[in-house]
């Protein structure tokens, strides 16, 4: 009798001990993701705090460099619907730490300095290396990983923790840049050294990934298994991706979305063109935007999670679009705390926008076997700014040289994120239609 009694008990109790062994070893699995998100895309993007040093150190002009990043762009774009078959075909932990030891191996080569021609190689291996076989991994890897209900805090932690490992990251770099600017050296090596860190750490991670992470992500809502049954034809899939409207709605979102983002890569370049900052001055200000990437993308998670992910969304997106006017009808405003308010503003909303533009994916009801594809498609068009964007930057400031060229470049960005506000306002009136009925 006493051991009748007791065993639902320990039954009980030996559940609970198992669903907690499950939860964290898959917040360790969610936490590796996390650090490799942080750690890849840096090394392509250290124009956001060094923009005119990288010109000096390259000999290279804005054009050369917007010239790069159009190149970028393109493999991006064509590359992100494989990436959602290869990320439904292979194991992520095989994509993503080759994804992070290609980066971090081409880093440097690319501390070497070389000419304009090598750089769009490197440029293009990143490319390859940060849209083929690693982002599709990730967000079908973090979508998986997350329960239905935690969609919204997962793809808010994972924007806003790979933000903390970017901000830390940058932390370092900006101490180790200012240190060496001071003792007057060339721009090479001053930047060198912060090439070298940025390239260590990804080949480090993906060790660290190559060993730990799962061979495969299990779905905790248990659609791994339908996934295993049901295998159609790529021609199959790609009509029931296309057959989703919500899908095409969320690729748009993303669209406006991500160039409310794109734009504040040009801050550092416009706070010293326009109001006549130092390098350092504008590296700090841009650096304090970062540290607002993982309060506010957590944030935004959580909140979507409570209110909805479909109304914070086109919120955020409304405020970026007002620092952004603030920047245009504001220029004469030269003080250093309002410009950090500003500045501060628009990033912490466009961390917003990035922690919970994927999060709404869960909304378009995308069949688990085709999660992989639907994710490349969206990518595919969700990120065509990474091309165009660069080419209309360039045409502005090419056009209209100066502080009025970067007005009429964040007005273009204010229209753009007022249009997609829009959108993803009919987006929430959609699910909210099919939760009624």
């Amino acid at each position: 009798m006493i051991d009748i009694a007791i065993q639902p008990n320990n039954s009980a109790s030996n559940i609970a001990v198992s669903e907690r062994s499950k939860n964290l070893n898959r917040y360790f699995q969610f936490a590796l993701l996390v650090a490799a998100a942080g750690a890849i895309y840096p090394l392509l993007y250290l124009r956001q705090y060094y923009e005119n040093s990288i010109l000096a150190a390259f000999n290279i002009t804005s054009a050369d460099l917007n010239s790069i990043y159009v190149v970028l762009g393109f493999v991006f774009v064509a590359t992100y619907m494989p990436s959602g078959w290869l990320a439904d075909k292979f194991s992520p932990k095989l994509l993503i730490s080759f994804s992070l030891t290609v980066v971090g191996g081409t880093g440097f080569w690319y501390a070497a300095y070389p000419p304009l021609w090598q750089l769009k190689i490197i440029f293009f291996f990143w490319g390859l290396a940060a849209g083929l076989t690693f982002w599709a991994a990730l967000v079908k890897s973090v979508k998986l990983l997350a329960k239905s209900s935690e969609q919204g805090r997962f793809f808010g932690i994972l924007d806003g923790g790979r933000g903390l490992v970017e901000a830390l990251l940058a932390t370092i770099g900006l101490a180790i840049f200012a240190y060496l600017m001071a003792q007057n050296p060339a721009p090479q090596q001053a930047l060198r050294p912060i090439i070298y860190m940025y390239s260590v750490i990804c080949i480090a991670i993906a060790v660290l990934i190559f060993i730990f992470l799962d061979s495969e992500t299990k779905n905790t809502d248990g659609d791994v298994q339908e996934d295993k049954k049901i295998k159609g034809n790529l021609l199959q899939d790609l009509r029931t991706v296309a057959a989703n409207p919500r899908l095409w709605l969320m690729a748009f979102i993303i669209l406006t979305g991500y160039q409310l983002f794109w734009g504040t890569y040009s801050f550092s370049s416009y706070l010293q063109e326009g109001y006549g900052m130092t390098a350092v001055a504008a590296g700090v200000i841009t650096v304090t935007k970062v540290w607002m990437r993982p309060i506010s993308s957590v944030a935004a998670g959580f909140l979507g999670d409570k209110f909805s992910n479909e109304l914070i969304l086109p919120l955020s997106m409304l405020l970026a679009c007002c620092g952004y006017l603030v920047l245009v009808f504001f220029p004469h405003v030269n003080h250093a705390y309002f410009l950090l308010f500003i500045v501060i503003g628009i990033g912490t909303m466009t961390y917003a926008i990035r922690g919970l533009y994927w999060s709404i994916l869960d909304g378009c009801k995308v069949p688990p076997h085709v999660i992989g594809l639907a994710i490349g498609i969206i990518s595919m068009i969700g990120y065509l700014p990474d091309i165009f964007l660069p080419m209309i930057n360039r045409a502005i400031l090419n056009n209209y040289p100066g502080p009025l060229g970067f007005r009429i470049y964040y007005s273009y960005l204010a229209g753009a994120g007022l249009l997609g506000a829009v959108v993803a306002f009919y987006f929430k009136s959609l699910v909210n239609t099919h939760k009624n009925t």
